[in-house]
This record gives C-alpha cells, structure tokens and sequence, in this order.
C-alpha cells in the first residue's frame, strides 16, 4: 500500500464510526428518552427530487414519496460523514491520525451543524437553523448535540484507528 492508502482508508473508517457513533447516540435517547431519531429517509425524498429540479420544499414530509429513499437517505448519511472527516483531518493537521486530540474533533463536529441549519433543515421546508419547526430550540439542541456526538466520535474511531496502526 502506497503512502497515501492508509491515511485515506483510516479517514474513511474515522468518519464511517463517526457517524455510526452518531447514531448509536440516537438509539439511546430514543430507548432512554422516546426521543424520536432523525429521519434520513427525508433525506432521501430530497435528493431523489432533486434530478427533477426541485431543490427546496415547503415541507418534505407532505412530497411524494420516492422509491429507495430511505436507501438513499441512509446512504448520504454515511457519505456526508466519510466527507466531514476528510475534510476535518487536514484541518486538525497531519499528527492527529497518529495522535488523536479531543478538543479539534469536537469543536468541528460543532462547526458541522452549520450544515443542517443552513442548507438541509430550510431545503427541507423547516426553515433556517429549524426556525419553522414546532419547537425551533428543541430542533436546534438536537441537531447541535448530534454533531457533537459526531465530532466525539470523529476522536473515539481516530484513537481506535490510531492504536490499530
């Protein structure tokens, strides 16, 4: 394997346990809380609309259904963390895969919630930063404490990969 294979492939397996870490956070509030899990299902519906030209919705739950979209929406779940953690690792430089430090991993899984607020939840018909939901603070709690089980678990999965190397 060649000098930038590993490196690569390590940042894969990172933002591939991130975002499993994310959802295994999920599974315990909904377990422990009846807190109801993000549904990337909706997810799906948007981007399956997408090659139909349509970008925003009103309000993503009342579109049509689209066939695997709940495939398409787990999918780029796991897609958009692969690419958070490529893009976070050049910015926390090139020692933290052999070095993992918690403060940079969770400080951008913070700056990622910047993503749902400002493009997905009002691409979706929910408004800037869920300002269209029911409960806009609650919405927002939510979505900041998953990306920052995301960003921890950015730094659990570089530790684990960091050790097996």
């Amino acid at each position: 394997m060649n000098n930038m294979a590993l490196p690569f492939i390590s940042v894969i397996v990172i933002g591939l346990g991130a975002t499993l870490t994310t959802d295994l956070w999920a599974l315990f509030l909904k377990r422990a809380f009846r807190i109801p899990s993000p549904n990337y299902c909706l997810v799906g519906r948007w981007l399956r609309t997408m090659p139909e030209g349509i970008f925003k919705h009103l309000n993503i739950a009342s579109a049509p259904q689209k066939s695997s979209e709940c495939t398409v929406g787990w999918i780029a779940h796991y897609l958009i963390g692969v690419t958070f953690a490529i893009i976070f690792v050049p910015f926390a430089g090139k020692g933290w895969l052999q070095h993992p430090t918690p403060i940079p991993a969770i400080l951008f899984g913070v700056v990622t919630v910047l993503a749902p607020f400002f493009i997905m939840q009002p691409s979706l018909g929910l408004g800037l930063a869920a300002s269209k939901t029911p409960n806009p603070a609650q919405a927002r709690l939510r979505s900041l404490m998953n990306h920052v089980a995301f960003g921890i678990g950015l730094y659990l999965c570089g530790l684990l990969v960091s050790r097996l190397l």
